[in-house]
């Protein structure tokens, strides 16, 4: 399931390696500092702490992926379904519910910054055509 690099253009490389180092940074710090983004997680999801242990594990393990080129197809459309949840369950309800406008601004740019590596994530798994996992023939 490996891609040969030689076929990729080098600035998509090097988004894809920027990508990679941000994820496994933001699940560093989603290990590390669990405590500062319970406040995050929403009341009706079940776990609360092991959701961002969750996060950061799974954050760690698709940039990995990505620097190493295995699995990266399904671990794109992964990443962006997990984004695009955590944008409906987490960052949305946040920017209703917010008292200070500090507090919806953040939340807003965090709506924004989620659909946006989102989209990117599944503009990866579609440039990902090489590793086998095909939902239609012109995926």
């Amino acid at each position: 399931m490996r891609i040969d690099l030689t076929k990729y253009h080098i600035f998509s490389r090097i988004s894809i390696y920027i990508l990679a180092a941000v994820l496994i940074c933001i699940g560093v710090y989603h290990l590390t500092k669990p405590d500062d983004l319970l406040v995050y997680v929403p009341y009706f999801l079940p776990g609360g702490i092991k959701w961002a242990y969750l996060v950061g594990t799974c954050f760690i393990l698709v940039g990995i992926s990505f620097i190493t080129n295995y699995y990266v197809k399904i671990a794109s459309y992964l990443l962006s379904f997990f984004l695009f949840f955590f944008v409906i369950t987490v960052h949305v309800p946040n920017f209703f519910n917010a008292a200070m406008a500090d507090m919806r601004t953040f939340a807003l740019i965090n709506i924004l910054n989620n659909t946006a590596i989102g989209a990117f994530a599944l503009h990866i798994a579609a440039g990902a055509h090489h590793q086998q996992l095909h939902f239609e023939q012109s995926d």
